[in-house]
């Protein structure tokens, strides 16, 4: 009887084995080898009822087979996904040597009460990103709300630490512009929290700005406040999206700010968006691409026809041609310009992709008994796949072609997401993009 239970465990756990073995290029299923362990030991009790001493050494093979199988697909899913705050999600440093070398703390206003969530998830990531990164904070809102909220969910004695040490600032403001304002609101409301920013930064008090609350506001008050670039017709917003080279994203723009353009318009995107590659995204030479139903030059209407002919013939930067959906995130180009309206139907796509691939990975499970195991295996890391193409995730995007650094949140973003925009404001600073872009002014083609 003893050997019959001692049979049907060892084929419970040769199958479990079996099982990832087949399922290896999914499953960057588990977190360590011990939780593995675990798990394959209580799967094994389940099926045959306490493990004898015998068993346990075939869990601990188990296991390791397991762990092998985990670091193969992790290997094989990692190209797939980008995910921007992986160094900081590990504890890694964070900053680059370089930045770290620069001792001196630059100041950044942040919109304290923009957003689905303010204040709280925004003054966490502000807190937090202080204790990481050479910067500190003029946090504008309400300063009661704001205090009483810190006071709710026990921020309260950090925010007096870092104010006592002078690398965070109360500025009062009136309400924000909502979500479902008009943008031309800011000329009305001067108190609102993204006007109070805005000035900090016209007033050099602040080196950039970021919000999480109305883009079409923040569009607003910048161009308001501190102006367009000379040349530039219209500012655009820069969004990073993921390609098969993690370390390596796209940049897509307009998605969102301008919904008609003109071929001048596109342009002058390429112009930015290859600034910001080169300063921001550290590539020495930056391949721009349009957007466009196909490869050939002769493809695409009124707008693509005549924006190709500009593009091909600046020689300012590398121009790859036409890009096509399909090869937006495949990292063979770096910087991919569009019209506004169909930037942002590019960009809400995409946000929509990390679920969709999460509910067909949970279809495609078995049913039944190895469905459970799989399912309990999968889940943790499914839903970090699902973040990192989740663009929410990726911090925030630049308003590029206004006189200032500007960093526009994601409505729905939580204190990972504004540490990972408040970092990418400390690397617009730290990498001068604004000297180069004031530079752009002195191109032919926009002195005329």
């Amino acid at each position: 009887m003893e050997k019959d239970s001692y049979n049907k465990k060892s084929r419970a756990i040769r199958r479990l084995v079996i099982w990832y073995k087949r399922n290896s290029a999914v499953t960057s299923i588990v977190d360590t080898a011990a939780n593995s362990a675990v798990t394959a030991s209580n799967v094994a009790g389940n099926v045959a009822g306490n493990v004898v001493s015998s068993a346990e050494s075939v869990v601990n093979t188990a296991s390791s087979v397991v762990s092998n199988a985990s670091s193969i697909a992790k290997n094989t899913l990692q190209p797939l996904v980008f995910d921007p705050l992986k160094r900081l999600q590990n504890n890694d440093n964070f900053i680059t040597k370089k930045e770290a070398s620069n001792s001196e703390r630059i100041w950044i206003a942040v919109d304290g009460m923009g957003g689905d969530f303010a204040p709280v998830p925004i003054l966490e990531g502000c807190l937090d990103a202080i204790s990481r990164f050479p910067i500190n904070i003029k946090f504008v809102g309400k300063i009661e709300k704001v205090r009483y909220e810190a006071e709710k969910v026990g921020l309260i004695d950090l925010l007096e630490k870092e104010i006592d040490n002078n690398r965070l600032e109360l500025i009062d403001s009136g309400d924000p512009i909502g979500m479902n304002e008009e943008a031309t609101a800011v000329r009305k409301r001067k108190d609102a929290s993204i006007n109070v920013a805005m000035d900090l930064v016209k007033t050099n008090k602040a080196k950039a700005v970021y919000s999480a609350g109305n883009s079409g506001a923040l569009m607003a008050s910048a161009i308001f406040r501190i102006g367009r670039l000379k040349g530039i017709e219209r500012p655009a917003i820069g969004a990073l999206f993921p390609t098969r080279d993690q370390t390596r994203p796209v940049l897509v723009l307009d998605v969102g700010a301008n919904t008609d353009c003109k071929p001048s318009y596109l342009h002058q995107f390429a112009l930015l968006g290859n600034v910001y590659a080169k300063d921001v995204l550290q590539i020495e030479k930056p391949r721009i691409g349009l957007l466009n139903i196909g490869e050939e030059d002769c493809k695409g209407n009124d707008l693509t026809l005549k924006t190709f002919e500009l593009l091909f013939n600046e020689k300012s930067f590398d121009f790859g041609g036409n890009c096509e959906g399909r090869d937006v995130l495949s990292g063979e180009f770096d910087v991919v310009v569009c019209d506004g309206f169909t930037g942002n139907v590019l960009l809400k796509f995409l946000e929509s992709v990390g679920g969709v691939l999460l509910d067909i990975l949970r279809s495609e499970l078995p049913r039944g008994r190895r469905g459970k195991v799989g399912s309990a295996f999968l889940k943790s890391n499914l839903l970090r796949i699902k973040k990192r193409l989740d663009h929410a995730e990726h911090g925030g995007a630049l308003l590029l072609g206004v006189n200032g650094i500007c960093v526009i949140g994601h409505g729905s973003s939580k204190s990972l997401s504004v540490v990972s925009a408040l970092r990418l404001a400390h690397s617009a600073v730290n990498h001068n993009v604004m000297k180069n872009l004031n530079e752009l002014q002195n191109l032919q083609v926009l002195k005329s």
